[in-house]
């Protein structure tokens, strides 16, 4: 299944699409897979797995420190991978990994899409890479149905917006906030006509992320999105082996106003 028909299935079906980023290695790679089949088994649509990186973009206070934990252990993109195949069979979503440049590139362009493939990685978000550098990557992803997908930012010009969606693959990822991750209590008043304005530009489901950290959230973008992203909530969630809180999460996606 690719991403793009995941999505859209779960779109159809009367349900918005529920992404929860988690943060690979944080507390180890031996509870990953334990960790990715229990939020299979709660209906998300997708998840997203982060990379950790000494130098990452955008990340708020939690999901920097998760990733420095991760790092302590000794986690990088080669072993995230190895680790991902070992149930890949078991993995019945698409996952889509957030990673930086570099660690590609040292990995190889043709290896790493090999390799993410057979790991069950079906999208891709690299947050350090302008679009008109894509071309670096995209061949080999391409050849292996990974959708690269792009960020479009509340700040993003008419031209580049419209740029942004018609080269984004599997879905849009619509930044909701100015500034890092990490959970919010207020956002503006007028994003309902931005998202209007991006779906107005591309097809492909619309999704919120940054920020988002109630149900009551998850609802409300739900409203005016095709899905979120929830990272930080998620992540700190993880962290205090918090389940309730990451099910009333899923759960309120499904309960979310159909446009």
């Amino acid at each position: 299944m690719t991403l793009q028909t995941a999505m859209e299935s779960a779109i159809k079906s009367g349900e918005k699409a529920f992404v929860p980023y988690i943060m690979a290695g944080d507390g180890g790679l031996s509870i990953l897979r334990e960790t990715i089949l229990r939020l299979q088994h709660l209906g998300v649509t997708a998840i997203e797995v982060g990379i950790p990186f000494t130098d990452p973009v955008a990340d708020g206070p939690t999901i920097e420190k998760a990733g420095e934990r991760a790092l302590a252990n000794g986690v990088n993109l080669r072993n995230v991978l190895a680790a991902l195949k070992e149930f890949a069979h078991e993995v019945k979503i698409p996952l889509v990994a957030m990673t930086y440049l570099n660690p590609i590139l040292a990995y190889g362009a043709a290896a790493f899409a090999q390799d993410a493939y057979e790991a069950g990685i079906r999208g891709l978000i690299v947050p350090d890479m302008p679009l008109e550098e894509s071309s670096i990557i995209h061949t080999e992803l391409s050849e292996k149905e990974i959708s690269l997908i792009q960020l479009v930012s509340l700040t993003s010009p008419t031209e580049r917006i419209a740029k942004l969606a018609a080269a984004s693959e599997g879905f849009i990822y619509a930044v909701t906030v100015n500034g890092i991750t990490g959970a919010r209590s207020v956002f503006s008043n007028d994003l309902a006509p931005h998202f209007a304005n991006l779906k107005s530009y591309s097809a492909l489901p619309v999704l919120a992320g940054f920020g988002i950290s109630t149900p009551e959230q998850v609802e409300a973008f739900g409203s005016f999105s095709d899905g979120v992203i929830v990272g930080s909530k998620i992540v700190d969630a993880l962290a205090h082996n918090d389940w309730e809180t990451i099910e009333s999460l899923v759960k309120a996606s499904k309960h979310a106003e159909v446009n």
